[in-house]
């Protein structure tokens, strides 16, 4: 896999160790954005949450790119970035109204923060240190995102924090109770979001608690060649995995570990989303195409290159890095048909989403760890800080 290696350089940023390109020209990218700038902030509606403000922040960086985030759920709105004759598209699915968020049914967690527990948990249990503990289930048997009203459906606190000279970021918190959804220990949750001068979203993590299980991610729904453009299928995707976690019936982990070669799950050279997509095979079927948890190849937990898709029409190339052992491949498998009677789902670009018009790929820890005693542990206890990093960076072909 040395095709999917790169060097990188770490710096500090707002408390968080995020990854910045080189910026030989500091004085042109303190130009370009005035020193210290904050985010452009916007009111959004009331709240679900007791008629409470939800506000909409614009980042931008000094290339041109923008990056449109909410207070609602630590939403990604929106997120441009240039195709290969320089003309931006925003790439992420997403609405341009807080009541589409808010309306049972449409978000589809485009762009949110998922949490306490990202993906799936089976049955609504775990036992934490011989308590059993019982979560709402909102998945068939399963408890999916953290429940009920996971982070998605809260209301965080925002805040303007340092950014690299020629971008800016916003820093969002949330203080979950003991018992909230079922999850013990008091839980304060930080995710700082950086539009950095090297073209990238940089996402960091920062959690303490009494004891609790905890794997929040960003969900956000990608399209290369702009959100409302079509399906993804054509996507070319390689992932640094050369093994995966199969499913059951109830799309929870049977405990295995596999390898991906020789099958429809081999992105470790590049594929396109969607040419086996329909392959004659068990998993696929489980999942009604990828919705799969894959094992990064790592031997630490430094950030480190984990998946690259190009969108070949436009030139757009993503890159995702991350300290996270794992990522959920999924492509909108439910999303609605173009032919369905009803679709509410209406975009920003006044499109309608359809069925595999966006693709997600969830930095995690594998779903159901609580209950797999040989999956890296998700266990926080207190004393111990949470961190995480991710990292989306945008380039063209």
């Amino acid at each position: 896999m040395t095709d999917l290696r790169t060097s990188l350089t770490l710096s500090v940023i707002a408390g968080a160790a995020l990854v910045v390109g080189g910026c030989s020209d500091r004085a042109a990218a303190d130009a370009a954005l005035v020193a210290g700038s904050e985010p452009a902030m916007e009111s959004w509606g009331p709240s679900p949450i007791n008629g409470r403000v939800a506000h909409l922040f614009t980042l931008k960086n000094r290339n041109g790119m923008e990056a449109k985030i909410t207070d609602w759920g630590a939403t990604v709105v929106a997120l441009t970035a240039p195709d290969r004759s320089g003309k931006f598209a925003d790439v992420v699915l997403g609405y341009n109204t807080l009541q589409d968020y808010v309306t049972p049914g449409k978000s589809h967690y485009f762009g949110t923060i998922a949490g306490r527990y990202a993906n799936r948990i089976a049955g609504g249990k775990f036992t934490l240190e011989g308590q059993d503990y019982s979560l709402h289930v909102n998945n068939g048997p399963n408890s999916l995102h953290g429940g009920k009203q996971g982070f998605d459906k809260v209301l965080w606190t925002a805040e303007p924090v340092q950014a690299p000279p020629g971008g800016q970021a916003i820093k969002m918190t949330y203080i979950s109770r003991d018992g909230d959804e079922g999850y013990p220990g008091t839980l304060k949750l930080s995710v700082t979001y950086v539009l950095g001068p090297d073209n990238a979203l940089h996402i960091a993590f920062h959690g303490t608690t009494k004891t609790t299980v905890l794997n929040p991610t960003n969900h956000s729904y990608f399209n290369l060649k702009g959100e409302g453009e079509g399906d993804i299928l054509g996507h070319v995707l390689t992932l640094n995995a050369s093994t995966m976690t199969p499913v059951n019936a109830h799309m929870i982990p049977t405990g295995e570990i596999t390898p991906v070669a020789d099958t429809p799950f081999d992105f470790t050279k590049p594929h396109t989303i969607g040419e086996r997509v329909g392959a004659d095979d068990a998993q696929l079927k489980l999942g009604a195409g990828y919705d799969h948890n894959f094992v990064l190849d790592r031997k630490d937990g430094e950030l480190m290159l984990a998946a690259r898709v190009e969108e070949p029409t436009t030139g757009r190339v993503m890159e995702v890095l991350t300290t996270e052992p794992g990522i959920q491949l999924y492509i909108g498998n439910f999303l609605p048909k173009a032919d369905a009677a009803e679709n509410p789902m209406t975009g920003k670009s006044g499109k309608k989403y359809t069925y595999r018009g966006g693709f997600c790929l969830e930095t995690q820890h594998y779903p159901d760890s609580p209950n797999q005693p040989k999956f890296p542990s998700t266990v926080l206890k207190p004393g111990e800080v949470f961190t995480s990093q991710t990292v989306y960076r945008f380039s063209t072909k």
